[in-house]
């Protein structure tokens, strides 16, 4: 696969997940170390109220059981900005966080790998993180390409 970036393709399953401190779609301050002692799911999107991105986050809201409960926590990331993030979540119903790695523009989808510099948006990575912050699970497909929701959830059962 290609990603537009002349970074290395992946980030490897077993190695520690990089920390990250962004904004939610309420504009408040979210960092993966915070949400240590859960699985946490980070799912990178290209961009907000476009068709693919929709599908698979609406997925993930409907099946938000598996995806935010007492031992698993959900946070999708895109480029945009979190006023447009809050629009799209009160649009959809989304009540896992949206983050925005608006600025410095893409530097948390660069961290994992998966930003495309041609498009200026991140492509679709998901990584599970286990509960001590280590890479457990990963996935990267480019822009036009859906993930499979449940390759996400047996990942997260796989992880105990």
């Amino acid at each position: 696969m290609t990603s537009g970036t002349d970074q290395p393709m992946t980030l490897q399953v077993g190695q520690p997940a990089p920390d990250f401190e962004l904004k939610n779609q309420h504009g408040q301050s979210v960092s993966l170390s915070s949400l240590r002692g859960k699985k946490v799911v980070v799912v990178f999107y290209p961009f907000a109220f476009s068709g693919i991105c929709t599908s698979e986050l609406r997925e993930i809201r409907d099946s938000v059981a598996d995806f935010e409960n007492d031992d698993v926590v959900t946070v999708a990331i895109s480029c945009d900005h979190f006023f447009a993030l809050r629009a799209y979540a009160d649009r959809e119903g989304y009540a896992f966080s949206l983050l925005s790695d608006y600025w410095p523009h893409g530097a948390v989808a660069r961290a994992y790998r998966v930003f495309n510099d041609v498009a200026g948006c991140a492509e679709r990575g998901t990584f599970v993180v286990d509960r001590g912050g280590m890479l457990r699970w990963r996935v990267h497909h480019g822009i036009d390409e859906a993930r499979k929701l449940a390759d996400y959830q047996a990942a997260l059962k796989a992880i105990s």
